[in-house]
């Protein structure tokens, strides 16, 4: 049987992996002036020997808010049958039995004036590889919060198609004190988004084929009061 270790990179392989990525790669997720940047940077510290060890966090630019639409609230969306309270707390999904297509999930929780929100709860739940949701476990589940930039990330796989759904992921997202939002994401360019009831565009997330997986970015932005 193939061992856990030789289906999957670690976590901080991964990571470092989409960090040292090709330029051409980081402009497609980032953004021309975030990506100037981190290569500067990164061609500095490559110079100086100071360029840091991997590390654990994808490196996102800090977003940037002007257009009439970045104060946008996320669309709430029904919860679902399988939501499963009291998930454990965890930024990666990769456990053993989980197969698939490797996937970072990351971006920002937002208020609606573009300020960063610390601390915000954020539980995602979805389907495996085959569709199936663990509705006796955890797989496959679990809650985290956003680091003091607003920042969150999840590794993950990319679900599967659930009958009669198109690919997307739940979530709840709640900022200190505040309601809890509740949602989904979804992919773009999906066959099934078309007939899919709930499906909105606005939930897309913005999906980039990275090194050994994929790349899923989409800012949250709440009513913070």
């Amino acid at each position: 049987m193939e061992n856990r270790d030789s289906k999957y990179l670690s976590r901080r392989t991964f990571l470092w992996k989409y960090m040292a990525a090709p330029a051409a790669l980081l402009l497609a997720a980032c953004g021309t002036q975030a990506v100037e940047g981190i290569v500067s940077g990164m061609s500095t510290m490559q110079a100086n020997g100071t360029l840091p060890a991997p590390s654990n966090t994808v490196l996102l630019p800090t977003p940037a808010c002007g257009d009439d639409d970045d104060d946008d609230l996320t669309l709430a969306q029904t919860e679902g049958p399988y939501y499963t309270p009291n998930t454990p707390e965890h930024t990666s999904f990769l456990e053993a039995g989980v197969t698939g297509t490797k996937m970072i999930v990351t971006g920002y929780v937002l208020s609606t004036n573009c300020q960063p929100v610390a601390r915000a709860l954020l539980d995602f739940w979805h389907a495996d590889d085959s569709g199936a949701y663990d509705n006796v476990g955890y797989k496959l589940r679990g809650h985290f919060f956003t680091d003091d930039a607003g920042r969150y990330t999840l590794e993950t796989i990319v679900p599967g198609l659930y009958p009669g759904r198109t690919r997307h992921f739940h979530v709840k997202v709640q900022a200190p004190n505040n309601p809890v939002l509740t949602t989904q994401l979804y992919f773009p360019g999906e066959p099934s988004n078309a007939s899919d009831r709930i499906y909105n565009a606005a939930l897309e997330m913005n999906v980039q084929d990275v090194i050994d997986g994929k790349l899923g970015t989409f800012n949250f932005v709440l009513d913070v009061a």
